[in-house]
């Protein structure tokens, strides 16, 4: 039967491994806990594991997967243990063994630049394979962030000769005139976080040559129109804030040898009432074409602090309740 009563051991190298996978004072081991009905405790070398058979395999899988990161060097967060649960659930979390062993990148002061969720690895894998992906999902996924990571690796490697980094700058009302100060003075809030993460990975020195070189470009959406974009990797932002004229304008930008990532968020809409999100009309409009990629984000992909998974969330099961 299925709810047989089973036990399973795993064996455990040393007191470290435990620690690592157990948390400061049992608090992963807590929260795994709660979340099943198996007993789970540490006996000498081993971690012990009994309860229902579907359960005890699970987290048998679970378990297993993790010392092995563990010793790989990776030393799981919080977050991670709950996204290994989710997936030993559907006894999926073997997948997270080939996650954490190949970087991306590195910043430039050295540090590993490595996907954090299986959402993240799909994303990364299909902007290196389609010419244009659209990566939609919550705040707190690493959707600009990795985009930005790739069109510097792309760049560097030579498959690009520039970055092309836009947002549609709505609060202005796109045509940026009462706001003080020059033209980059007007644009850079709205940029803000395409900077960011241009630092994290270049550092703001490299940053800056690129940008005097014409290596790097960033810009209100505005300015993208009657242009041709050709050898590119070309980044929309914040693409939830695009009119449809604005999205098919910036779609058909496209030249040779140039790669599109448009990432937004379609629960943070900006617009003025009663305009369409460009971002959604595109979803519905292309989806059916395959060589564009469509990748969603969910909640678990979330990389920030484990707070801000519980909010959005929160604010989810708020607005279908009121739908």
């Amino acid at each position: 039967m299925q709810n047989d009563q089973k036990s399973a051991k795993v064996h455990l190298g040393n007191a470290a491994e435990g620690l690592a996978v157990f948390g400061p004072q049992d608090k992963f081991l807590r929260l795994v806990m709660e979340q099943s009905g198996a007993s789970i405790s540490s006996r000498e070398a081993e971690i012990v594991i009994t309860g229902q058979a579907k359960e005890v395999d699970s987290l048998e899988q679970l378990y297993t997967v993790l010392l092995q990161l563990v010793r790989g060097g990776y030393a799981p967060t919080e977050r991670d243990i709950m996204y290994a649960l989710d997936l030993a659930r559907n006894m999926q979390a073997e997948e997270l063994l080939d996650l954490f062993k190949k970087e991306i990148a590195s910043t430039f002061r050295g540090k590993k630049i490595m996907v954090k969720t299986i959402g993240q690895r799909h994303y990364v894998k299909t902007i290196k394979k389609r010419d244009i992906v659209f990566g939609i999902g919550p705040a707190g996924t690493g959707k600009t962030y990795l985009a930005v990571v790739l069109a510097v690796v792309a760049l560097k490697e030579g498959a690009v000769k520039r970055i092309v980094l836009t947002r549609p700058a709505v609060e202005a009302g796109e045509n940026l005139g009462f706001l003080p100060g020059d033209l980059q003075e007007k644009v850079d809030p709205y940029l803000r976080p395409l900077y960011d993460a241009l630092h994290d990975v270049l550092g703001p020195e490299q940053t800056a040559k690129a940008l005097e070189r014409g290596l790097i470009e960033i810009a209100p959406l505005a300015y993208m129109r009657g242009r041709t974009l050709d050898d590119s990797f070309i980044i929309l932002d914040e693409a939830q804030n695009t009119t449809p004229e604005q999205m098919k304008m910036f779609l058909t930008r496209l030249g040779f040898g140039s790669k599109m990532v448009i990432t937004g968020d379609v629960t943070q809409i900006d617009l003025p009432r009663g305009k369409s999100s460009g971002l959604v009309e595109a979803q519905r409009i292309l989806k059916d074409i395959e060589e564009i990629g469509m990748i969603f984000f969910a909640e678990q992909d979330v990389v920030r602090h484990s707070l801000v998974q519980k909010i959005i969330v929160a604010y989810n099961h708020d607005a279908e309740s009121k739908s």
